[in-house]
């Protein structure tokens, strides 16, 4: 058990931002969470998942839309709709416990990301709960099925949402995650595309086993390292690639980008031209949400569920989608996925398949290694 310092905090969710692989929202709205909660006098403690008591439950919160900032027009759709002074996270939260009549222990996040780790977070400060350390991602993703829950056949009703409008949505008997998604992503397409949402509300016997433990430590580790990168003036890429047993796939100044929103979705593309070592050559890569898919110059070179992380080398910070400029110096570091994710049933459901690609997924981090290991034999 550990009470976490706003620096803390800090690290680690500047450690989410970059496993979120461009998705888990800003690391401004996260923030606003986190300082609005230590502005309320609460404490955040983080909770190994072996240490919570039998029979106590644990919830997931999550803010899920897209990305990308809606239209003008449908801005005006929304403008007659009264808008509440609640937090919808707390309003579910509380519709959750009436719903149930549970007391819940802690929460878990959904993902590693500035804002979903920071939400799930607040939540648990906000309501005298523990922050577990595990999560169903080691990453953020784009749907809710891209979780160990999902892995596990474990029930994400029932599960209440809440927008900014104070409507609130309970859905029960809702038959599984896959099922979930359609569901939520809908109330969010009509909710400014940023619903806050709650499910997997169950005992700790069940999350046990079916979840990834330690990734919120393993965040701050890599975000310690970060900060500490910044402050001596090292490569923050060599640093975080190091840090994180990966390694640097590219350099180069994004010189184009393009994001639309679709069915609740943000899909772009980053296009990258290739500077130094890297020279003439061009790396592109594709996002539904978070970063999943990369070519160099023109071929697949990465794909889910490895991470592909952008940083953002004039600001040393990482990128967060839709964030991108003209110029940009950017280095892609690619990390390698949890190991619940490369197996049969990750592959599956987040793997090349899912990209629509008929190739079979190969590591691109063990691929790397196994490269220089030859080179330098050679």
């Amino acid at each position: 058990m550990k009470e976490l310092t706003r620096e803390d905090i800090s690290d680690i969710l500047y450690g989410c931002a970059i496993l979120g692989t461009g998705g888990g929202g800003e690391l401004s709205e996260g923030f606003g969470y986190i300082d609005a909660a230590i502005a309320a006098g609460k404490t955040f403690t983080l909770v190994d998942l072996a240490e919570v008591p039998a029979g106590q439950k644990l919830c997931t919160p999550y803010m899920l839309g897209a990305l990308t900032p809606i239209s003008a027009s449908e801005e005006q759709e929304y403008s007659a709709l009264p808008r509440t002074n609640t937090v919808p996270m707390l309003a579910a939260y509380e519709r959750l416990k009436a719903l149930t009549g549970d007391d819940y222990y802690g929460t878990i996040c959904c993902e590693l990301g500035g804002a979903n780790t920071a939400i799930s977070f607040y939540l648990a400060a906000m309501s005298g709960g523990f922050i577990i350390d595990a999560d169903p991602a080691g990453r953020a993703v784009p749907e809710i099925t891209h979780s160990t829950y999902y892995f596990n056949g474990l029930p994400a009703a029932p599960i209440v949402a809440a927008n900014e409008f104070g409507e609130c949505f309970v859905c029960e008997n809702v038959v599984d995650d896959l099922r979930a998604e359609r569901v939520v992503r809908a109330l969010a397409m009509v909710s400014r595309n940023d619903i806050a949402a709650i499910d997997h509300a169950l005992p700790v016997e069940q999350l046990k086993g079916a979840v990834i433990p330690g990734t919120i430590s393993k965040a701050l580790k890599i975000g310690q390292t970060y900060r500490l990168a910044v402050a001596e003036k090292r490569d923050i890429a060599d640093t975080i690639a190091h840090s994180g047993n990966g390694y640097v796939a590219f350099r180069g100044q994004v010189n184009h980008f393009n994001f639309t929103t679709e069915n609740g979705f943000t899909l772009g593309t980053i296009d990258i031209q290739g500077e130094g070592q890297y020279s003439g050559s061009t790396y592109a890569i594709e996002v539904k949400n978070e970063n999943l898919l990369a070519r160099i110059n023109g071929e697949i070179d990465v794909t889910i569920p490895d991470l592909i992380c952008c940083l953002d080398l004039d600001e040393n910070v990482p990128i967060t989608n839709p964030n991108h400029k003209i110029g940009m110096n950017i280095a892609v570091v690619i990390l390698p996925a949890p190991k619940e994710f490369t197996g049969e049933k990750g592959l599956a459901a987040f793997g090349p398949a899912y990209l629509g690609l008929v190739d079979a997924y190969r590591c691109a981090v063990t691929r790397h290694f196994a490269q220089r290991a030859n080179t330098l034999e050679a």
